[in-house]
């Protein structure tokens, strides 16, 4: 399968479209911007969903579910927020088809004409904010915690599968507090639970830190993210968490009584995070042999292959596989024992390594005979004889190894990736290069804007661990309190 792979090196955009394709994660759809996401790609997005929903679950969120379509008059009502999705809106302005009278198909009914046009979700701060107006009367109803598992159009016009599409899954938390500090608290919280997401589970290096005010979330007054970066130097944002202040709650009036029993507007955040993780997955981890999946998302950990000449081979390896396989199942890793007998062992080892299976087991006749197997691991592709006796143990220290191994990989290419400009012709020579660059920004919409337009650099963030350091602006020269996170991104 890695023999038709592109290489990182020479095509990265090739290289990144081939592991979609060939590893069978997605396939492109009929429908322009759209994608199908096959079972094997659906299988690692369940287990990052599942994994997020515990995490907000274990942070006292619950689930709803809030409707597909939007009144055009909602998305009129936060001036911000329309202005920052409207050119991305899908509108619906019929209900009905009929079939054409010269019979060539279906045509639109212009009888069917909807006295007010629907928007197709591409966020739903307005439809569930226009709920919120009858569920929040009182203090008592506060805070509001729920999140939304759902699927948005947003109408690109350039996609790519996972990273860009007209469609994408996401979940979306939307909560209401009595307090502007609480609500602060819970967006940077929720910024802290995604960031550990990436990093324990995904084995991906983050960066926390604000938007500047160009790059802030239609209506927020603040906007927290995580910023990965990727293989071929370009910054991913992963996920992000809004402080929207009582924008929305004016918009919607939604008020509630406080303890003196005082009315007052509550305030709100959003949060969230979509498909865009597989993309940031792939690229993070995979190499020239195909993906690589950290063992924490593996739908699959281990998968055991068997090798024999005949059914009585078969049979005797088989009996052993599958009580491997229950030993393994006991302690919580996800095997697969592979007895098709349609594809060659070696066939069988190719497809593996090239879709990140983290661990490989063969078991041939003289493994049985010295009680072993043959173990491969995806990631350093190493192989190793390992006794059937230390097999459950070793294979479950031996995840948690890959999937640590995954994570300093990535971290030493993120710092080895990291540089910091002293001048504009330094800043523009590192970013052509590629990574993360740390430098002084005046803190103005008009350089901010300038620098991108020369370089296609953006403001990635301000880091919020970043300590206050004194310097000048490397595009105007004009005083800087601090560092921020430059470069180009997907």
């Amino acid at each position: 399968m890695a023999k038709g792979l592109a290489k990182r090196s020479e095509n990265y955009s090739q290289w990144y479209n081939d592991i979609v394709v060939k590893a069978d994660l997605a396939e492109n759809s009929d429908v322009r911007g759209c994608m199908v996401i096959k079972p094997s790609g659906y299988a690692i997005w369940e287990k990052m969903q599942q994994q997020l929903d515990k995490m907000f679950k274990d942070t006292g969120h619950q689930n709803a579910y809030f409707p597909l379509f939007i009144p055009k008059s909602y998305l009129s009502k936060e001036a911000a927020h329309v202005k920052g999705f409207a050119k991305e809106c899908a509108v619906v302005t019929h209900y009905r088809l009929k079939n054409a009278e010269d019979g060539s198909g279906v045509v639109v009914d212009p009888d069917a004409k909807l006295e007010e046009e629907l928007i197709v979700r591409p966020t739903s701060e307005t439809i569930i904010w226009n709920s919120y107006k009858k569920w929040i009367q009182s203090y008592r109803d506060l805070p509001l915690l729920i999140n939304q598992w759902a699927n948005v159009v947003r109408w690109e016009m350039r996609t790519r599968l996972f990273l860009r599409t007209a469609e994408f899954l996401w979940q979306e938390g939307h909560t209401a507090h009595a307090s502007k500090d609480e609500a602060i608290g819970e967006a940077e919280k929720m910024l802290d639970v995604y960031a550990e997401f990436a990093e324990e589970y995904m084995a991906m290096p983050v960066i926390k830190g604000v938007k500047t005010e160009e790059e802030r979330f239609a209506g927020a007054l603040e906007t927290y993210c995580i910023e990965a970066l990727m293989q071929d130097g370009k910054a991913l944002q992963a996920g992000t968490s809004h402080f929207l202040g009582q924008n929305f709650a004016k918009a919607f009036d939604v008020k509630f009584a406080n303890k003196e029993g005082v009315l007052d507007y509550v305030w709100a955040t959003s949060w969230g995070v979509s498909t865009r993780l597989m993309g940031a997955l792939i690229m993070t981890h995979s190499d020239d042999n195909g993906l690589i999946i950290p063992p924490k998302l593996a739908p699959t950990q281990v998968v055991i292959v068997p090798i024999y000449r005949n059914d009585e081979q078969f049979d005797a390896i088989s009996a052993k596989a599958e009580e491997l396989k229950k030993e393994l199942q006991a302690k919580g890793i996800s095997v697969k024992f592979d007895n098709r007998d349609t594809h060659k062992p070696g066939w069988k080892f190719a497809e593996y390594e090239f879709k990140g299976v983290p661990i490989r087991l063969a078991i041939g006749p003289r493994d049985l005979e010295n009680n072993e197997v043959e173990l491969a691991r995806r990631d350093t592709l190493e192989k190793e004889q390992i006794s059937m006796m230390d097999l459950p143990t070793k294979i479950e220290h031996l995840l948690e190894q890959i999937q640590s191994n995954l994570f300093t990989k990535a971290k030493t290419f993120q710092e080895d990736n990291t540089f910091h400009a002293s001048d504009f012709k330094d800043f523009k020579s590192l970013i052509k290069k590629g990574g993360f660059v740390y430098a002084h920004w005046d803190g103005t919409a008009e350089t901010e804007n300038r620098i991108k337009e020369y370089t296609k650099a953006t403001i990635r963030c301000i880091p919020l661990n970043n300590k206050r350091e004194d310097g000048s602006c490397i595009l105007t020269g004009n005083p800087s309190l601090q560092k921020v996170l430059f470069a180009k991104a997907y």
